[in-house]
C-alpha cells in the first residue's frame, strides 16, 4: 500500500532552500518516491501555517521511514532547517 508524506512549507532563505531541494530531489528516486503534487497551498477550512506544499508518494511506510531517515536524506537537514519552516507528515 502506498505511503504518503505531505510537506507544508513556507520559505526562509532562498539560496539554502535551492541547495535543499536540488539535492533533496534525487534522494527520492533511491527510495521509490516521487512528488506528485508540489505548489502553493489554498487554505479551504482552518488557519494557514504555511504557503506551500508537497505530496511525495513511496511504495510503502517502510521505505517512506527509510528514505526520511537515509544518512543521504539526514545530511540535508541544516539547509532545509535554514532555508524554511516546514512540517512533514506521513500517511499511510
Amino acid at each position: 500500500m502506498n505511503a504518503y508524506v505531505i510537506v507544508e512549507v513556507t520559505q526562509r532563505d532562498a539560496q539554502a532552500r535551492e541547495r535543499y531541494s536540488a539535492a533533496a530531489a534525487p534522494t527520492l528516486k533511491t527510495f521509490g518516491g516521487e512528488f506528485i503534487a508540489t505548489g502553493n497551498l489554498e487554505i479551504l477550512f482552518g488557519e494557514a501555517a504555511f504557503s506551500r506544499g508537497a505530496i511525495i508518494r513511496f511504495p510503502d511506510r517502510e521505505t517512506a521511514l527509510n528514505w526520511y531517515n537515509s544518512p543521504e536524506y539526514q545530511a540535508l537537514i541544516d539547509d532545509r532547517t535554514q532555508g524554511m519552516d516546514c512540517r512533514f507528515r506521513l500517511l499511510g
